[in-house]
This record gives C-alpha cells, sequence and structure tokens, in this order.
C-alpha cells in the first residue's frame, strides 16, 4: 500500500494550489482519507479529511480556504488550497485509515492513520 503526494511549490500569499494523492495498492473507497500539514520546528497537524461518500471536516484555520475532494475511480484525493497565507507554509502529507472517524477528536490524531504518503513543500512567501 502506497500514497503518493504531489503538487506542492512555491506561491504568492493569496495564491492557490492543488495537492493531489495517489493511492497504489488497494481501493481506498473505505477509507477515510486526509491531509496533514508539519511546519518546520511544530508537530504534524491535521488539515482536512474526506470519508464515505463525501463526508469532510476541517480545521478551522483553512474552513473557506482549502476544499478536500475524493475521486474513487481514480484512488485519489485531492487538497484545493486558495488564498494561501504564509503560515500555510508546511510540508503536507496525505494519509489513510480504514473505516469512518470517530468525531472531530479521533480524526485528528497522527496515531489512527496507518498510511502516510511521503510528503510534498508548499511555501507560501512574496
Amino acid at each position: 500500500v502506497q500514497l503518493q503526494a504531489s503538487g506542492g511549490g512555491l506561491v504568492q500569499p493569496g495564491g492557490s494550489l492543488r495537492l493531489s494523492c495517489a493511492a497504489s495498492g488497494r481501493t481506498f473507497s473505505a477509507y477515510t482519507m486526509a491531509w496533514f500539514r508539519q511546519a518546520p520546528g511544530k508537530e504534524r497537524e491535521f488539515v482536512a479529511a474526506v470519508w464515505s461518500a463525501g463526508s469532510t471536516f476541517y480545521t478551522n484555520s483553512v474552513k473557506g480556504r482549502f476544499t478536500i475532494s475524493r475521486d474513487i475511480a481514480k484512488n485519489t484525493v485531492d487538497l484545493q488550497m486558495n488564498n494561501l497565507k504564509p503560515e500555510d507554509t508546511a510540508v503536507y502529507y496525505c494519509a489513510a485509515v480504514r473505516g469512518v472517524p470517530y468525531g472531530s477528536s479521533w480524526i485528528r490524531q497522527t496515531e489512527r492513520y496507518d498510511y502516510w504518503g511521503q510528503g510534498t513543500q508548499v511555501t507560501v512567501s512574496s
């Protein structure tokens, strides 16, 4: 089972990026798929998740700016990031766990996820 993240880069404040996570090895339709991020010197933090037929959950700091979506046929999960801010700068990781989340606290915990991608760097700077 492998998760491959891509799409990171350098963007100016207010700009947009679209991250993509391709899953291989099994069908992830029965999995909760999530994006986390880790800034230098900080712990890895939850960003957004999608599960079942398209239920989603976002951390407050990205609500209204980020959109997570999945394409079950392609086994991919995307994160559209708009109106990016310097504080969004981090390495972004996709992650997966089988089943549905057990609440907003559960979904944020890195230890709940069984599979992780390698990370992709997002830098927001002028």
